[in-house]
């Protein structure tokens, strides 16, 4: 978007430490890049064929994520949001005959106002759509979209389509069925169902539901609060200051609160857990956490922080070198079902107002690269 020469070259993305390859262009992934391989790997390939390589940058690409919904949200009747590159629309009600313009125009004014590709697969269900959307990367002259529902040309489609790309098939179950000769998606919808429910559950039937053309999987407009709520990191450089730590799981705590208050709720425990660098076998090896059991559930910031410094302070040994950190929430409840305790000295409605001041401000910073107010 912000570089267009880059489009047509081969383009890598690393991971939050700059260690591993996690996302690649055409042209990467042609030239032998793999998924999750790490730099130093093929630092030859870069040399010798150009490859242009940049670090993470997760803000910038939430904020792009944000204006790719906000624009499908002005064009359906409603957005599952599934990830942060990849949701689910609801088409009921739109006539059959108006479904393919529809998609085009859905493509088209993603990559207007965005600058974004966007490729759109309409189908009955949700996993056709799924591999509707393939269809569109893989074959340039649908013009990002591609609307598939009639029988012969489901079944065209998925006599070809490898089991391994068919979304809800994990590679243990690929391994499995390709051990068993099902190599397709047509061969796997072809199966018997009781068959499909002994091997993979529940889950698997609806998949193989899914595919032949049965809804199976239902639309999430709002999706449920998360019971647990985790932000980790590998750092770039190992740290053996107890300081630096507590600066990034400062950081890690503020993260965890920020989304535990977006989805209205609060949490009863906190966990912080520090971790040495295990492919470095030449040094003593750990892996150690701490868990805090809040009095009364909590969404503060401030709280949560500091419980977080207290708890690493009981962890830390010094003489380690540490290349992994994170905080986790859980024990999540709906904020306007807190139990209060008799003896609580905090003052919370305080804590609420603060909180709600500086996400107000965060809210209004629509600058991806303007740095959001934190409070310590």
């Amino acid at each position: 978007v912000f570089r267009p020469s880059l489009e047509g070259r081969p383009v890598v993305v690393l991971s939050n430490n700059d260690g591993c390859a996690v996302a690649r262009s055409n042209e990467a992934k042609a030239l032998g890049v793999g998924m999750g391989q790490p730099l130093f790997q093929f630092r030859d390939l870069v040399r010798r064929y150009g490859i242009e390589v940049f670090s993470s940058n997760y803000r910038l690409y939430s904020d792009m994520s944000h204006r790719v919904h906000a624009t499908l949200r002005e064009l359906v009747p409603a957005v599952e949001v599934y990830s942060i590159d990849e949701a689910f629309l609801d088409l009921s009600g739109i006539p059959l005959e108006e479904l393919n313009e529809l998609g085009h125009r859905i493509s088209r004014t993603c990559r207007r106002n965005t600058g974004i590709p966007v490729s759109v697969g309409i189908a009955p269900t949700k996993t056709l759509a799924k591999v509707a959307s393939k269809l569109c990367k893989q074959y340039p002259r649908l013009n990002g979209a591609c609307l598939m529902y009639r029988s012969e040309d489901i079944e065209k489609v998925l006599r070809k389509f490898p089991i391994g790309d068919v979304w809800g098939i994990g590679r243990r179950y690929v391994k499995r069925w390709t051990a068993a000769g099902i190599r397709t998606a047509w061969d796997f919808v072809s199966l018997p169902e009781d068959i499909v429910a002994v091997q993979m559950g529940v889950t698997g039937v609806r998949t193989w539901r899914e595919l032949r053309g049965e809804p199976s999987i239902d639309f999430e407009q709002h999706r449920p609060p998360k019971q647990q709520i985790c932000v980790s990191r590998s750092f770039s450089e190992e740290i053996t200051e107890i300081e630096q730590l507590h600066g990034q799981l400062a950081g890690f705590a503020a993260q965890c609160a920020v989304k535990l208050r977006t989805q209205q709720s609060a949490c009863r425990e906190a966990i912080v857990f520090i971790a040495t660098n295990r492919h470095r076998e030449d040094r003593e090896q750990a892996f150690i956490n701490r868990l805090t059991v809040f009095s009364v559930a909590t969404d503060s910031t401030l709280e949560i922080e500091s419980a977080v410094r207290q708890m690493l302070n009981d962890c830390f040994r010094e003489g380690l070198s540490y290349k992994r950190a994170g905080v986790i929430l859980s024990d999540i409840v709906p904020r306007d079902r807190v139990q209060r305790h008799l003896f609580d000295t905090l003052d919370r409605e305080k804590h609420t107002r603060l909180m709600s001041a500086v996400d107000a401000v965060n809210a209004a910073a629509d600058d991806p690269w303007r740095p959001v107010v934190r409070i310590a």
